[in-house]
Parts: C-alpha cells; sequence; structure tokens
C-alpha cells in the first residue's frame, strides 16, 4: 500500500490511517453484508466482542505485543465464538438471538477479567491493549495496513468466486440444500469470512464499535439497489468512504478516530434511509402526498364532469354540494386544476376547458375499468400472480385482457 500512501496529499501518518481506514471499510462493507441480509447483524457484534478474549491470551502466551500474534490470538477466539454460537443452535433449544447473547457476553466477560488480570502483571508490554477494546487508528503502521489489505483482498476474492452459492444459501436456504449446496459448510464458511472483517477492524475501531462498521455500508447500500452484485461493491466503496472521511475528521479535529468513523457511517446511513429514490422515508412521503393529490384533483374534475352533465356549470359552492367533500379538498383540488389548465371560470361559474373535457373522460374510463376489474377480474384467467395498478389497469393487464374485461361489463350492465 506504499505507493498508495504517498500519493495522498496528506502527511505520512494521516495517510496511513486513512488508507487503513479505507481497507477496513471495503472488508466490513462486503463482508458485513453476509450478516446483515440474513438478519444476523448481531452474529457480528458477538464475534467482535469473542475475539477480545483471544487478544489477552496471545498476550499472556507470548508475553510481547506483537500485532500479528494478537490478530491470530482474536481470529482463533472470533472462530470459537462463531462455533459455540451454531453449536449451541443447532443442539439445544435455545433460539439463535440467545446463544448470540450468551456468546457474546460471556466472551467479553472473559476478556475484560483477562485484560484487568494482565494489568495487574506489571509487564510493561501491556500498554497499548486496551485499544483493542476501543481502537486506536492513530497506531496503525504501513505493515498494518499492508496486512489488513491481503487479508480483505483475500476475503473478498472468496466471496466474488462463491458469489453464486452465497446468494442461494443467503436469500432461499432450504432451496440451497435441496439441490445439493452444503448449507452449514456455506454458513460457517460466511462466519469466518465475518472474522477476518473483525481482524482488520480491531486495531481501528476496536471490538466494540466493530459492529457498526459491519452494519452500516449495507444498510446504506440496501437503500440504493435490490440486487446482490452491486450491493456488495456499492457497500465496499460506501464503507470505504466512510472509513477515510471519518478518520480524515478525526485526524484534524484531534479526536478519536474509531467513534468519529461511526458517526460518519451513522450520518450517511440515516440519511440514505430518509432520502433514497423510491426507498427513502422522504421519498415514500413525497410519493404518497403526490398520489393524495392527483387523486383528490380527479376527484373533483370528474365531481365537475358530473355537474356539468347535470345542469349548468355550477359555483364552487355548489360543487361543494354536489361533491359532498370537504370545502377545503374541493378548492384545493380547483387550485391543481387551474394550474393545470383544465378548468376555465365564467365570473363565478366553473366549466371544463378542452383539455379538461378530455382528462375527465380518461379519469372516468379508468374508475369504469377499476370497477369492471373489481366484478368481474376473477373471470381473467391471468396465468400468473401480477398485481393491477388502479391507475393504469390497461398497462399492468395488456389490450387483450382488457377489453375482454370491459366485455363482460358490457355483459352484465342492464339492457
Amino acid at each position: 500500500m506504499g505507493p498508495l500512501i504517498d500519493l495522498l496529499p496528506l502527511s505520512y501518518t494521516e495517510s496511513v490511517v486513512v488508507v487503513g481506514a479505507a481497507v477496513l471499510g471495503v472488508a466490513a462493507g462486503v463482508l458485513g453484508a453476509l450478516a446483515v441480509l440474513p438478519r444476523r447483524s448481531l452474529v457480528g457484534d458477538a464475534l467482535a466482542h469473542s475475539a477480545l478474549p483471544g487478544v489477552a491470551i496471545a498476550f499472556l502466551v507470548t508475553g510481547a505485543r506483537d500485532p500479528a500474534s494478537l490478530l491470530v490470538g482474536a481470529a482463533i477466539a472470533g472462530l470459537i465464538g462463531a462455533f459455540m454460537m451454531v453449536g449451541i443452535e443447532r443442539t439445544s433449544r435455545i433460539r439463535p438471538d440467545a446463544a448470540i447473547g450468551v456468546v457474546l457476553s460471556s466472551f467479553f466477560s472473559l476478556g475484560i477479567v483477562l485484560l484487568t488480570y494482565i494489568g495487574t502483571t506489571g509487564n510493561a508490554q501491556q500498554a497499548g491493549l486496551e485499544t483493542y477494546l476501543f481502537g486506536q487508528a492513530a497506531g496503525l503502521l504501513e505493515r498494518d495496513v499492508n496486512v489488513m489489505a491481503v487479508i480483505a483482498a483475500l476475503s473478498i476474492a472468496c466471496v466474488v468466486l462463491a458469489l453464486r452459492v452465497i446468494k442461494t444459501t443467503l436469500f432461499d436456504r432450504s432451496f440451497a440444500a435441496s439441490v445439493g449446496v452444503p448449507v452449514r459448510v456455506v454458513e460457517l464458511a460466511t462466519t469466518a469470512l465475518l472474522v477476518a472483517a473483525i481482524v482488520i477492524g480491531l486495531r481501528a475501531v476496536g471490538a466494540i464499535l466493530m459492529v457498526a462498521m459491519l452494519i452500516v455500508p449495507t444498510v446504506t447500500a440496501r437503500q440504493l439497489t435490490h440486487r446482490l452484485g452491486p450491493l456488495l461493491a456499492l457497500a465496499g466503496v460506501i464503507g470505504a468512504s466512510v472509513g477515510a472521511t471519518g478518520a480524515l475528521l478525526s485526524s484534524r479535529a484531534e479526536i478519536p478516530t474509531g467513534p468519529v468513523i461511526v458517526l460518519v457511517g451513522t450520518a450517511v446511513a440515516v440519511a440514505a434511509v430518509l432520502l433514497a429514490p423510491g426507498r427513502g422515508v422522504v421519498w415514500r412521503w413525497a410519493h404518497r402526498r403526490r398520489e393524495r393529490r392527483s387523486a383528490l384533483s380527479s376527484g373533483v374534475l370528474i365531481d365537475l364532469e358530473t355537474a356539468l352533465h347535470a345542469g349548468p356549470p355550477p359555483t364552487v359552492d355548489e360543487l361543494v354540494l354536489a361533491s359532498a367533500r370537504p370545502r377545503g379538498d374541493v378548492r384545493r383540488g380547483l387550485r391543481a386544476l387551474d394550474r393545470a389548465g383544465l378548468i376555465e371560470r365564467d365570473d363565478d361559474r366553473l366549466r371544463l376547458s378542452e383539455s379538461g373535457a378530455a382528462a375527465a373522460h380518461a379519469a372516468l374510463d379508468e374508475r369504469r375499468l377499476w370497477s369492471a376489474w373489481l366484478e368481474h377480474g376473477w373471470r381473467l384467467d391471468l396465468g400468473d400472480a401480477r398485481e393491477p395498478d388502479p391507475r393504469d389497469l390497461r398497462r399492468t393487464l395488456g389490450d387483450e385482457l382488457t377489453d375482454r374485461l370491459l366485455g363482460f361489463d358490457a355483459e352484465a350492465a342492464p339492457s
């Protein structure tokens, strides 16, 4: 990663931290999806906490704070925690969430006890072990980033090579088993990949905050796409962007890197949940609001058409009485029709413009077609499970089925 670090217009220390955080973001984004999509997000939290006693035991065995040996200990402890969760879930009546809670609390408690014991030994090498609990990205060295990059590249390569098998297992476990996919092996392999992501992130964000790095990129990407391949790529990009941005902000503000990265990621995820096109809360609210306004305008248009056929052009008050709608709704609908050029005013009387008359006839045809669907739709042999759109039934059903539906309606009409 040396050439990339040298390319950044930052100090050497800042460049190392930013690149390391970006590598962590890519790995956590891609691999975190393996826990988030099957709704097992807390597995990542349990594995992150399970790694803590592995760090402590590795230190007790080696007697030195060597990053490589500590990460190996973290990986072994994480794998043991993963096997314990699977074993408890498979061989007992304990539910998966309870199994996760048991492993998380017991391993984390063991890690805290071991760290406390190490603190009483007087070994000068113990200084800095607490960074595996809360993270300390500022302590990353270039060799650490290189190791993180290698682990991340190998893990992501495994996901790419086994993407089809992973996709089948994630979304349809029963089907995967029926076609001969070794489901349990795949689940254990994906859990091991999660452990790899956690090992990458322990130095930067720590065991406590690592779960956020696993969840946030996938949650954000899920708001923007519904296909697994693009989701994984987008989650990696989002994770890298969040990691690099958080690392840079924390360096400039001289505050802890891990919490800042998580806060940046949380802000990005909240923005995606609120504003994502097609899925965001604000977008859906605005869409429903437009639909309500359109339905109100269409209803007032039909009411005006009906009143014009029944007698002279009505006033606003007469239209309110004829439509039986609240006065405020009628006025809002008329304002929308006026802006669209669908109505004309003759003093206080209301008329339809030429385009308004055409729009009223189209709205009446849509209403008639929907009524025919509700009454006679069961007589159509659709051959599939399509869901008709009341705003455009002809497009949903096609011309042939729509004409048949209108034929049924004509047959049932009184002569």
